[in-house]
């Protein structure tokens, strides 16, 4: 049987080792693909600490059911090797992204498409391992994407960040006032939801980040107004320049700062869709809330369903690709200390 190389967790909150196993045999329906990429994403750091922030010191518990060694990456592209008895071998030698976001198949949300909401999900790279591996085994052939004619990076990018900022943005379309557009947080899924607001939307795109490098990164890439949100009086010159604070809002980060500053510079019947995992808490008045008659909604990654829609419209050529440089896969610690520490603007793609 053939090795299978793997970065793998091997105890939380303690860096990335070379672990060698056996390659798997796909049963039934499952699929064994070959990885040749697989992005870096923020939520591989909160995985590898074992909890997410929750503010005033608390935290949530994300080790439970993770069994160690454990594989992270869950934006997986690669060429499928092996399948079940159950697929056809016509797959074998194809080309294809991996969806990750892999429900029980049981459950209502699953039966309604929603397998991102299912309780008993089986997460690549969350849950069951994922792609910072020479191998990955996929539950089931229908969450294989085709992506010719896309690069392999921006393919495999697509199936978290891509989807996240898709659907993320998708929320706020068909709102009532769409004058203006604001995208907080500006790493790897914002400066990809940069890129699909330009097809989403008709209307101005200003952005924010506190890093100087990414709000020049986001005007190279289409942005018509960046802020600064340390700035002094930032909140008063962004509502003047509104007239009035933005209608649509997406919260990139998700931490109490950029909460902060998303609440301050909303209009009175605006929304904010928050799809950052960066941590902490926020609370507002009542009062604010219901004076500035505001929408406030949580978003974590798209469906299967968004996916394909998403991969249509990039292998249309109506995506603009976002900044990324490849790295090698035995380098995944590096480049997690170093997305850690905010030296990272756009993505990196691990390559075997």
């Amino acid at each position: 049987m053939a090795e299978m190389r793997r970065q793998s967790l091997v105890k939380f909150d303690a860096p990335l080792c070379e672990t060698i196993v056996e390659t798997p045999t796909p049963t039934a329906k499952e699929v064994l693909v070959r990885v040749e990429r697989c992005g870096l994403c923020h939520s591989d750091l909160h995985i590898q600490d074992g909890y997410a922030d929750l503010g005033g010191g608390r935290k949530l518990d994300t080790t439970r059911g993770m069994t160690l060694p454990f594989t992270l990456g869950h934006e997986i592209a690669g060429i499928v090797e092996e399948v079940g008895p159950e697929v056809s071998k016509d797959l074998i030698g194809s080309r294809k992204a991996v969806f990750p976001w892999i429900g029980c198949g049981q459950c209502r949300d699953c039966a309604n498409g929603d397998e991102n909401l299912c309780l008993r999900q089986r997460f690549l790279g969350v849950a069951i391992d994922g792609g910072f591996a020479s191998h990955v085994l996929v539950p089931d052939a229908k969450y294989l994407l085709d992506y010719d004619p896309l690069p392999v990076d921006q393919a495999a990018t697509m199936m978290c960040s891509g989807v996240t900022a898709f659907g993320a943005l998708k929320r706020l379309l068909g709102r009532p006032r769409q004058r203006n557009l604001l995208l907080i947080g500006l790493g790897g899924v914002g400066m990809m939801g940069l890129a699909f607001a330009q097809t989403m939307f008709k209307q101005k795109i200003s952005v924010a980040d506190l890093s100087a490098a990414a709000r020049e990164a986001a005007l190279r890439n289409g942005a018509d107004v960046a802020y600064d949100p340390s700035e002094a009086d930032v909140v008063k010159r962004a509502i003047r320049e509104t007239e009035g604070g933005f209608d649509e809002i997406v919260d990139f980060a998700g931490n109490e700062k950029s909460m902060g500053f998303a609440v301050s510079v909303v209009a009175r019947g605006g929304k904010i869709v928050v799809s950052g995992l960066m941590g902490g808490n926020f609370s507002l008045p009542m009062v604010q809330w219901i004076y500035k008659r505001m929408t406030i909604e949580g978003f974590m990654v798209g469906t299967l369903a968004e996916a394909y829609e998403l991969m249509a419209l990039a292998r249309a050529g109506r995506i603009k690709p976002t900044p990324m440089q490849e790295q090698p896969m035995g380098e995944a610690q590096k480049w997690i200390d170093q997305l850690r520490a905010g030296k990272v603007v756009g993505r990196i793609v691990l390559k075997n």
